[in-house]
């Protein structure tokens, strides 16, 4: 159910759902305090208020203005990870009201000071017995509440106030909430909003696996011993092996979805409202017919008193009999909610509503809550179409977004969107209410743009400009502005025409994305949405006040309208574009206008400032915020730097706006710090070393010719982002100072102190140990980085001539813009057609086109690399397209790199350890130009022919069928002569049948065509058969990626792809076509820096810090985003794990099932991230002593990932070692063993024949057959492992120990049994057989085991830690009370074996 509180416009700052304690009063203790809302078991924003966090001033309390400073001073602070950084656990100062509804016992509710009186509707709203209830006023001692005050701030309330529920008059408005809101009531089991995507409704399976069993400790009782009840056998199609790939287990049946309990036939708003004028003066403000399960008719007439029967009377069904009659029947039942009447007038709507109501309050509030924003399903069963009056309503009514529950009608989305940003930022709680504002109003504006995009493309909004041709008009519809990804009046001409005017609108996305984070004050961006629908491109845009009424040339005054023919500059736009010039890397430089005359800029020529008449300084058109990509951008006169040329870069591209990824950027620029930091630290030490003693010069020259190269192994500590002026906020943590990829800068110091940059600046990757040989070869590098540092933090003024030629040198080779610190900036207009540059800056100029070769070069001889070898070592596992696409775009690489990035695997020398890689990028590949291909064959298709041209595709793309032949609507011949005239006003109104021509052969030249003109890869396969079989592909998997990427919804079914005789889709199997939406993600900074810290005091051994912090995290987040985000899910995975590596096994699976409902829920259900969640929670399940629901949840993720990425992928040898183990532990031997020796099969493929993993494999398998007293293959696999953990680790080793110890117990059992058998061979029936011993596996061992495979190594924690740890808390909770916080002891860090590996 939409909660009525989503509705308010998010930009009335006093009536956000945010609760927030008091700013601390006194003004020394700066800390603020924010507090928990309550868990009430639906307000959404709900988590369990035991005890909430106050974030101290420590680092995050800086704003970004000051984290990019670089003060001197700050390398203490900044390097020390705010450990400084005080969290107090405070008490959270609820307390308890009582509710008095009518007809219900009163009842205690915990509400804290924060929340509005708004909630508490809320929370009745949905609560059991007073869920009918909508249209009523709180009471206190008579006093209406009113309903957006916070409680702190209404007199007399206090602890075991009473307040009083009171039935109000309804009105029109009211009466219609009120249906509506019956209607969410008797849907809420039902699935099919969340198959048609609407309202942020989408699907979770998880509670079908654990029969709702998890987390609830009253229904937890530990079973006596499990084992017997088991059913362990898993279906056919997830044993190892099966080449069965089903698609109908996605969905498994739900049983309160197959039958659910009606309880009305039929409720809709009948046909004679409005009320006629005699009847509104008695109080009728609508009529209602129904008809209830006992096939009863009867019409309501809802007046301001409530709810009655009427005298209208249906005599026979037919409605020519039907005699209309709005006075109260009699009786008239009359009741202040729908509800009560019905149930005085059907029995079995009494029965079942309360039924349905028990049932709807047992599920997971994370089942009901809506997503910020629309998850979209693939599949879906085939529904029914039932009766629905509220849905009907809202398509015929011009409801733009939800205007009845909003004053003033439609909103004002630009208004909204920048009032949110204009909101104070000087502390935690004002920085919390306004980033919740700027998010809700962006998932609203992102769900309102959807729906009018839709709108446009199917033909239902009038153009502004209705005269010109389809393809160039305009729309406006609920105050946003839509225009059509085409390139109009020519506008992209140069750029590359159509195919630059598509690229467009996602490129400005990612500008306006960029300038929102760095959130300058002052500084306006449109609200932007892009939407992918029927193969159109759809950009929506809030509207600047004003700008429709006068000419683009008038109001632009800085930029330029026709890349770069006529430029304007202005101060204010300078001024303001200077903040965000450090962060986003951007350069301020002059282009000459078309007078010639100098023009002054800080953003691409393209960007235009404009003032709005609300007097905003906005900016527009941001899709050259980034340099532009070299490699794709051929220009004539200019060569590319050899690492670039050496893959066959330059390429000719489709359009002339491929531009570097801002992750590239500052990867980049990280990159280039280091080497920075590098020079100058080598040069002090020469100049320490000449000052020292000249006679050791020699020696010293000689050792630093090493090439200094390091790699990604090799993490820079010493330096701090704080003061790395390239680094922005964002990494401000001093663990982002990982070297991004390997840094080469083989400078060779020359005895005079200059530094020669050679050619490998880009740093090709070497090996790992250089670098470390490097900082031990010279001894007192370390000192000298140290030396460099201060050199860069301070402006150059105070350092002697000597420092500062070194830092001039230094800035020269790495091509920084300042001679006296280090700064790479980009100027993003170079290579622009048409942009002149005046005459003076012609050095600049050159330095910055080597900037960009460099940054070319970059990307292809350290990104790529880098992210294979992140691939090989298995810290960059994609399981999909998407995830894929991920891996790629967090190291800036682009998707038009995917041809060169499979051709780097090709070469590499492991590419059977890349096999999953390979095959997956392949795939991305080969669905990506199928996309391309599609939007423009959708295009042609009219509305009435679009299943079966989709079902044709689909045919012709994975069917084996030779000849599909796409059906044509059989009405096409009749409808052709007459709609001719007006057909070409709706987009998609194509008036061919060309699309019915396409044959598979032709579509899979197509592919091959456009991989090699868009990817330059050679696919050699003319059929879907050729490529399956060539690359290892899966039908179902590659039927999966095109549909999520088109947004194509088909049945659910088994399909039969490999069928000759007859085609594998028919158009009724399409059941739907969504849009693809991109948009911006507003985020929660407060929220991440504590996540962050979170992580870094977990990974430095501090998990009790670690998890308060984590804790406090969540907290926050669930106060920005509301109760559902990725954002969220992450936090929840993170506190499991902490839970469950400190002992609380049943939190840990509270918070675990919590992170797989969300992932289902906001990723997808068979999402790469929510298959993991499922292993997690099978983990914690199995602790628990759950078997059976553990295998289950395993059988699930084994599923899912089969049907994502089939079975030869590395991940699944982790799956399948946790399967065998609970098979193990349940004693299902046989069983067992299949899945383990698969897993030992994968890991020796993945990890290489002398892995340690490969070893515990063999270890597991050996250990299974010892249970089954099969000692001599035991014997033969931890023979196996032994040699593997002596050769890898030496004899030393425990792990070798261990390993030669279970080797000597096998070899003497083996002796034993064969004894005892020889015994029998020789003495027949009367031999004496020494009893064998036969180990069932304990639990705790197959727990053991479990953990090691899954990475979590326990810390020992004794009882009496424990004890320390509650006192510890407690402690503090009383200090808190008693107002006296006082430093917190420096706790010893807990001595951890290893990392804990953080997901």
């Amino acid at each position: 159910m939409v909660s009525k509180t989503d509705d308010i416009p998010a930009s009335v700052p006093n009536c956000n759902p945010v609760d927030f304690a008091d700013e601390a009063g006194d003004g020394a203790q700066d800390s603020k305090e924010t507090s928990k809302t309550h868990l009430k078991d639906s307000c959404g924003c709900g988590h369990s208020a035991d005890t909430a966090m106050v974030n101290g001033d420590g680092a995050h309390e800086r704003t970004e203005e000051e984290d990019s400073k670089q003060d001197g001073n700050s390398e203490a602070d900044g390097g020390d990870e705010s450990n400084e950084q005080e969290v107090i656990v405070i008490q959270d100062t609820g307390f308890t009201v009582k509710i008095q509804a009518p007809g219900t016992e009163p009842f205690d509710l915990q509400v804290s000071p924060q929340e509005m009186v708004q909630e508490i509707h809320q929370v009745l709203m949905d609560r059991e017995d007073t869920c009918h209830r909508t249209c009523f006023s709180l009471q206190l001692d008579g006093n209406v509440l009113d309903n957006f005050a916070e409680l702190k701030s209404i007199e007399g309330l206090q602890e075991g106030s009473l307040l009083k529920v009171v039935e109000e008059p309804y009105t029109v408005r009211e009466a219609r909430i009120h249906v509506r809101h019956i209607r969410d009531l008797l849907k809420s089991l039902d699935p099919s909003d969340s198959y048609n995507g609407v309202d942020c409704n989408s699907l979770s399976f998880l509670s079908i696996f654990t029969d709702g069993d998890l987390g609830d400790s009253d229904k937890r009782k530990k079973k006596g011993n499990e084992l017997e009840q088991i059913d362990c056998t898993p279906p056919e199609h997830i044993l190892p092996g099966s080449k069965d790939r089903p698609l109908v287990p996605l969905q498994p049946p739900n049983k309160d979805w197959k039958q659910p309990m009606q309880c009305l036939k039929v409720l809709t708003m009948s046909g004679w409202n409005p009320p006629p004028g005699n009847r509104k003066m008695h109080g009728d403000l609508m009529y209602l017919c129904m008809v209830t399960v006992e096939e009863r008719h009867i019409s309501v007439t809802a007046s301001t008193r409530g709810f009655y029967l009427n005298q209208s009377v249906n005599i026979s069904t037919s409605s020519t009999t039907y005699t209309f009659n709005p006075k109260p029947a009699n009786p008239s039942f009359l009741s202040h909610s729908l509800v009560e009447l019905l149930s005085q007038i059907s029995p079995a709507f009494k029965k079942n509503f309360t039924a349905l109501q028990k049932k709807r309050v047992q599920r997971h509030p994370f089942e009901r809550i809506a997503t910020p924003f629309q998850v979209y399903s693939w599949t879906a069963p085939q529904v029914d179409h039932a009766m629905d009056c509220v849905r009907a309503e809202d398509a015929y009514t011009s409801r733009l977004g939800y205007e009845e529950h909003i004053p003033g009608q439609t909103r004002d989305w630009n208004e909204e969107l920048q009032t949110t940003r204009e909101l104070p930022r000087k502390n935690l709680p004002e920085r919390l209410l306004r980033e919740r504002a700027i998010f809700k109003v962006h998932s609203d504006f992102a769900a309102a743009a959807t729906r009018g995009a839709m709108a446009v493309i199917d033909g239902n909004v009038m153009a502004i400009n209705p005269g010109e041709e389809t393809r160039m008009q305009m729309f406006i519809w609920n105050n946003i502005f839509f225009s059509l990804g085409f390139d109009v009046r020519d506008h992209y001409r140069e750029l590359g025409g159509d195919a630059a005017a598509h690229v467009a609108p996602t490129n400005d996305l990612n500008g306006v994305q960029a300038y929102g984070a760095v959130d300058v004050e002052g500084l306006y961006t449109l609200g932007t949405v892009v939407v992918d629908y029927r193969g159109y491109r759809v950009t929506a845009q809030s509207i600047i006040p004003g700008i429709l009424e006068r000419e683009q040339e008038q109001s632009v005054i800085y930029g330029s309208i026709d890349f770069g023919k006529t430029v304007v500059s202005h101060s204010k736009y300078l001024e303001l574009l200077e903040k965000t010039s450090r962060p986003l890397k951007v350069q301020r430089h002059n282009v000459l206008n078309e007078k010639s005359e100098s023009v002054e800029l800080c953003s691409s020529v393209e960007c235009k400032g404009i003032i709005g008449n609300d007097g905003r300084h906005y900016i527009l058109d941001l899709l050259r915020t980034f340099p532009p990509d070299l490699n794709f951008l051929p220009v004539d006169g200019e060569e590319l730097s050899p690492e670039s040329r050496r893959q066959g870069f330059p390429r000719q591209h489709r359009h002339r706006l491929a531009c570097l990824r801002q992750e590239l950027i500052e990867a980049f620029v990280e990159h280039r710090y280091l080497l920075f930091m590098k020079m100058a630290a080598l040069q002090l030490m020469q100049q320490k070393a000449n000052k020292e003693a000249k006679a050791n010069i020699h020696a010293i020259t000689e050792t630093a010719e090493a090439p200094s190269e390091s790699s990604a192994d090799t993490t820079q500590t010493q330096t701090t982002a704080s003061d790395s002026p390239g680094a922005t906020e964002s990494n401000a943590s001093a663990a982002s100072q990982t070297a991004t990829a390997g840094e080469g800068n083989s400078s060779q110091p020359a005895t005079n102190g200059l530094v020669e940059p050679a050619a490998t600046l880009n740093g090709e990757c070497k090996s790992p140990l250089e670098g470390k040989e490097l900082e031990e070869s010279i001894p007192r590098l370390a000192q000298a980085k140290e030396l460099a540092e201060t050199l860069v933090a301070e402006d150059g003024s105070c350092i002697d001539p000597k420092s500062r030629e070194v830092v001039l040198n230094a800035c020269k080779a790495v091509g920084s813009i300042s001679n006296t610190s280090f700064d790479i900036r980009f100027n993003p207009d170079i290579f622009s057609p048409g942009v002149r540059f005046p005459d003076d800056s012609a050095d600049d100029i050159q330095k910055q086109k080597q900037l960009l070769k460099d940054a070319a070069a970059f990307l292809v001889s350290c990104q790529i690399p880098s992210l294979v070898k992140d691939c090989l070592d298995h810290s960059a596992l994609p399981m999909d397209g998407a995830t894929l696409t991920e891996a790629l775009r967090q190291r800036g690489i682009n998707i038009r790199y995917l041809g060169t990035v499979l051709e780097f695997v090709d070469k590499t020398p492991a590419k059977a350890q890349l096999e999953h890689f390979y095959r997956i990028g392949i795939s991305e590949l080969i669905t990506r130009c199928a996309k391309h291909i599609f939007k423009t064959y959708l295009q042609a298709v009219e509305l009435s022919a679009l299943s079966a041209a989709v079902s044709h595709f689909l045919n012709c793309f994975l069917s084996s069928f030779p000849d599909a032949v796409a059906h044509l609507p059989p009405d096409e011949l009749v409808s052709r002569r007459k709609s001719r005239k007006r057909r070409n006003r709706v987009p998609g109104g194509g008036d061919n049948t060309a699309w019915a021509s396409l044959t598979p052969n032709e579509l899979w030249k197509n592919i091959a065509s456009e991989a090699k003109s868009y990817y330059h890869f050679t696919i050699q396969c003319e059929s879907v058969d050729q490529v399956v079989e060539k690359y290892g592909f899966q039908k179902t998997t590659l039927l999966r990626e095109i549909s999520v990427k088109t947004g194509i919804q088909i049945l659910i079914k088994e399909y039969n792809f490999d069928s000759r005789h007859k085609p594998a889709f028919t158009e009724e199997d399409i059941l739907n076509i969504f849009p693809v939406v991109k948009h911006v993600n507003p985020k929660a900074s407060d929220a991440f820096h504590f996540f962050q810290s979170g992580q870094a005091k977990v990974q430095q051994g501090f998990l009790k810090e670690g998890c308060e912090l984590i804790n406090e995290a969540l907290n926050l987040f669930n106060n920005v985003y509301g109760a559902m985000h990725v954002e969220i899910c992450a936090c929840l995975r993170l506190l499991a794990r902490l839970n469950y590596i400190m002992g609380d096994h049943a939190e840990a699976l509270s918070n675990q099932q919590k992170a797989v409902l969300m992932s289902e829920r906001v990723l997808g259900i068979e999402h790469p991230n929510t298959i993991q969640e499922y292993m997690h929670l099978a983990l914690y399940c199995f602790a628990n002593g759950q078997l059976s629901t553990a295998l289950k949840l395993l059988y699930r993720a084994r599923y899912l990932m089969l049907l994502v990425s089939g079975e030869d992928h590395p991940e699944m040898a982790l799956l399948d070692s946790n399967i065998g183990l609970v098979l193990h532990g349940v004693m299902e031997y046989d069983l067992s063993l299949r899945f383990l020796e698969n897993a030992l099969t994968i890991n020796t493929k993945y990890h290489g024949p002398r892995s340690l993993k490969v070893a515990l494999s063999h270890h597991l398998v050996a250990r299974v057959y010892e249970s089954k007293a099969e000692f001599r293959s035991a014997l033969q696999h931890e023979k196996e492992g032994y040699t593997i953990y002596k050769n890898q680790m030496g004899e030393a080793h425990e792990k070798t120990k261990e390993s030669s110890e279970f080797l000597k117990y096998l070899t003497q059992q083996a002796v034993a049994l064969q004894r005892t058998m020889n015994e029998i061979y020789k003495n027949g029936s009367n031999a004496s057989i020494t009893p064998l011993k036969f180990t069932a596996p304990s639990m705790a061992s197959v727990l053991e085991q479990l953990n090691i495979i899954n990475g979590i190594i326990f810390i020992p924690l004794s009882q009496k830690d424990l004890e320390n740890l509650k006192a510890e808390v407690q402690r503090r909770q009383q200090l808190q009370e008693l107002g006296k916080i006082e430093e917190p002891t420096e706790d010893r860090p807990l001595e951890l074996e290893d990392k804990i590996p953080i997901d």
